[in-house]
């Protein structure tokens, strides 16, 4: 009966231990596959950008990153600043301004980075009056992370939400232009990914890294548990008289 017990004990040790560090090995392959995803997708969303179109002032919805060319005249008065922003290591704000187009339509342009520092005044900036003529990459609304609270806080907003404007309805399209050259240009903070494709490449080595450690901790750890398991078995044999 006692050399039974040991048996099944030590059995029970080596399923938890395999099956603790083959949890392990399946969560390092499957982060290492996600981040392998993640490069492609990157790669992928890069090599459209470089062969995004260039449009002015398209009836129809540009795609993601096309390099846009718009004229008319800024609603200074319409003005939202996107809050908690970060820029060569400055606090401040994105300014965020309607365009009302030639033809009437509304397109929102993001203008770029002013620095605020910890302030919560709302932001002054000097908006160029009359006709512009501006150019810079399309962005399509999107998917964004969730807002624990209301998004607008006085002329503040948490993320770019279109509805937050008073005539939602009146925009062009679902999107907005991050300006890079015109009246009205500040500091261009936006980047199209903060990650290139290299960085989840070594992200998904390194996961792959750790599941193979763990796989070699299961290895060599089971066999010495099975090792000590049979030893605990021949130990009550060889004490028998």
């Amino acid at each position: 009966m006692k050399g039974s017990s040991t048996k099944r004990h030590a059995g029970r040790r080596l399923t938890l231990w395999c099956g603790f560090w083959a949890c392990l090995v399946g969560v390092g392959m499957a982060l290492g596959l996600w981040q392998w995803e993640r490069a492609a997708d990157k790669r992928e969303m890069l090599a459209r950008f470089a062969s995004a179109p260039r449009l002015e002032a398209p009836r129809t919805a540009p795609p993601n990153g096309t390099r846009l060319t718009l004229e008319g005249e800024y609603l200074a008065d319409e003005t939202l600043f996107l809050d908690n922003r970060t820029h060569d290591g400055r606090l401040g704000v994105a300014v965020l301004t309607p365009l009302r187009g030639e033809d009437g339509r509304l397109w929102l342009v993001e203008r770029g980075f002013l620095a605020t520092g910890p302030s919560r005044a709302t932001p002054a900036v000097a908006t160029p009056e009359g006709t512009v003529r501006l150019a810079g990459r399309w962005q399509v609304a999107g998917a964004s992370a969730p807002v624990f609270g209301p998004n607008r806080e006085g002329q503040r907003l948490q993320r770019i939400d279109l509805a937050a404007w008073s005539s939602p309805g009146a925009f062009a399209h679902a999107g907005w232009l991050h300006l890079e050259s015109g009246p009205g240009h500040l500091a261009s903070w936006w980047q199209p990914n903060v990650l290139p494709p290299a960085r989840h490449l070594g992200y998904a080595v390194q996961w792959w890294g750790l599941a193979l450690a763990a796989l070699v901790m299961m290895v060599v750890g089971g066999r010495r548990l099975r090792r000590d398991g049979r030893a605990c078995q021949r130990s009550p044999e060889e004490s028998r008289p």
